[in-house]
């Protein structure tokens, strides 16, 4: 499992790094704004259909294959940012990168998930621990790497990285797990009450991703904040996951996943609020440390609801489908949020996003009784 944990932050690595070079690629390219959005939405394009329509081969017994396949497609895609000269070239090594990374995450969840059912959980915290901790050292790596040695070097960088983890990740032992049989799976699990429920909750979570992603920096200069400050309150959203997903992991398995995310989406609702109502700049830094925590709770909670809401043969489809699901609402919510920011101002945006919150999550109690309790003795997922 540790050549797969670094296989899932390398993948990270490489999306804070484009991430962070985006402004870099435009400059140095002559790229119009609207190309450099081309860029960065063909990866979650592609990471979508890859979660939605690819993650279903790990269930039918082509797990390893699909890693192979999904660590090639990300090498060469970093290979693509390498050479990328024009934007056709940048858009397709993005794409390559969407479907690496879309197809390698639920598989390593499925794994996860199926490799020790009793610590299900807490290993998935800790997939979590390290797709996050990825991303967060990407920006900062690739800065690095470009200001000592060119945009081409951090993309080098990740392809020896990925390069030396991959045959160790593709030599692990994996577990065999059930496997399924269904052809219209997307339709059979959404058949299913918890798997609705599960998919209510989950983009209560997401919607706060996308309201960030758009509107949070300009939030904060509007207020008066100064860009350290942005930056400060930024990685502060992130750290606490780093510490606290394992054990918030292991915590949703033993009373129950939904019994964890009602509380967790909860205190996230309340910072929503605080968000559009207060101006105080310390007063809102506490209330980023308060979701941060509440975050690091609900991320592999809602994991562990959707591998508990379907078949167990449907795990990596599951976590698949969770994912594209959460893709697209953060998207369309980062698409519309700025509009609402501008017409109608930050009270409007986060209050309006903790209502829709409210009703998601209102929802989601109210189908996923089955979500509520804990594994029990056995310590299945």
């Amino acid at each position: 499992m540790p050549a797969l944990l670094l296989v899932v932050a390398t993948f990270t690595l490489g999306y804070g790094s484009v991430f962070a070079l985006l402004a870099v690629i435009r400059e140095r390219f002559g790229f119009d704004d609207w190309a450099i959005v081309l860029i960065g939405a063909a990866g979650f394009a592609a990471g979508f259909f890859a979660q939605a329509f690819l993650s279903r081969f790990a269930d039918r017994g082509h797990l390893r294959t699909l890693l192979g396949g999904g660590i090639g497609m990300a090498l060469l895609g970093l290979a693509g940012m390498i050479a990328a000269e024009r934007l056709w070239e940048f858009v397709a090594a993005r794409v390559l990168l969407g479907l690496g990374a879309g197809s390698v995450g639920p598989a390593v969840r499925r794994i996860a998930l199926t490799r020790d059912p009793r610590r299900a959980g807490q290993t998935l915290g800790w997939v979590g621990v390290f797709e996050i901790g990825g991303f967060l050292l990407g920006p900062l790596m690739a800065s690095l790497l470009d200001r000592l040695w060119g945009l081409r070097a951090p993309f080098v960088a990740l392809v020896a990285l990925l390069a030396t983890v991959a045959p160790l990740a593709l030599a692990v032992e994996l577990p065999t797990g059930a496997v399924s049989r269904e052809r219209n799976v997307l339709r059979g699990l959404l058949a299913r009450r918890p798997v609705r429920a599960s998919l209510l909750a989950g983009p209560a979570f997401y919607l706060t991703v996308g309201v960030f992603e758009a509107n949070w920096a300009i939030l904060l200069a509007d207020r008066g904040a100064s860009q350290l400050f942005i930056g400060a309150t930024l990685s502060l959203f992130s750290a606490p996951m780093l510490l606290v997903s394992p054990f918030a992991g292991r915590l949703a398995q033993r009373i129950g996943p939904l019994s964890v995310m009602l509380p967790s989406i909860g205190v996230a609702i309340v910072c929503m609020m605080a968000y559009g109502a207060f101006q105080d700049l310390a007063l809102l830094a506490v209330f980023v440390a308060l979701h941060s925590i509440a975050d690091a709770f609900t991320m592999p909670a809602s994991q562990l609801a959707i591998a508990r809401a379907g078949p167990p043969e449907q795990i990596a489809s599951g976590q698949g489908l969770l994912g594209a699901v959460g893709l697209a609402t953060a998207a369309i919510t980062a698409a519309l949020s700025g509009w609402v920011y501008g017409v109608w101002g930050p009270l409007a945006l986060y209050s309006g996003t903790a209502a829709l919150m409210t009703a998601l999550l209102a929802g989601a109690w109210a189908l996923g009784g089955e979500l509520r309790s804990g594994a029990g003795e056995s310590g299945s997922v």
